[in-house]
């Protein structure tokens, strides 16, 4: 089962003194495995970053993930609501952790509202802070290759017709 995964890694860039500095950046990477986000993150970054070093790899628990393509600062929140235990019958306080893109805390805060509107239970924004996470890269799967000598169906029936 796919799980978020944050990869930080480290790398010296110029600055534009011109003296060698250190930067440590973090990623978060849809995965099935500590062994798949590594590879993973490797991929996604090697045409970006030449020469990184992957420093942790930690799994994350989140709960869900909005982006909104006109901000750029992550901002994790913690959005907490009352269950019902069914085996005891006694209610139970459940607390996920959600990430959203957003330009400063009141619009993160606007933001999860609006997204979690249609929720059907009553729920509580607790925390929302600012991550260092420069960018989420979701699972996608790959479609699957096609093998050269397949052809599509119509048109094998259609030279059947001819023949």
């Amino acid at each position: 089962m796919p799980a978020w995964f944050l990869c930080k890694i480290r790398y010296r860039k110029e600055a534009e003194n011109g003296k060698q500095i250190t930067i440590n950046e973090s990623y978060l990477v849809d995965s099935v495995s500590f062994t798949d986000a590594e590879a993973r993150i490797y991929k996604e970054l090697e045409s970006i970053i030449k020469d990184f070093t992957l420093t942790s790899v930690s799994q994350m628990k989140v709960a869900d993930v909005f982006h909104y393509e006109d901000a750029e600062i992550w901002f994790k929140c913690k959005v907490q609501y009352v269950s019902l235990d069914e085996k005891s019958g006694k209610e139970k306080k459940i607390q996920n952790i959600m990430l959203i893109t957003a330009e400063n805390v009141k619009q993160a805060y606007e933001r999860i509202e609006e997204s979690l509107k249609t929720m059907l239970v009553p729920f509580d924004i607790t925390d929302i802070n600012t991550t260092n996470i420069v960018e989420i890269f979701p699972y996608y799967a790959d479609e699957p290759e096609i093998p050269a000598n397949f052809r599509p169906l119509s048109e094998v029936k259609e030279e059947a017709e001819v023949e």
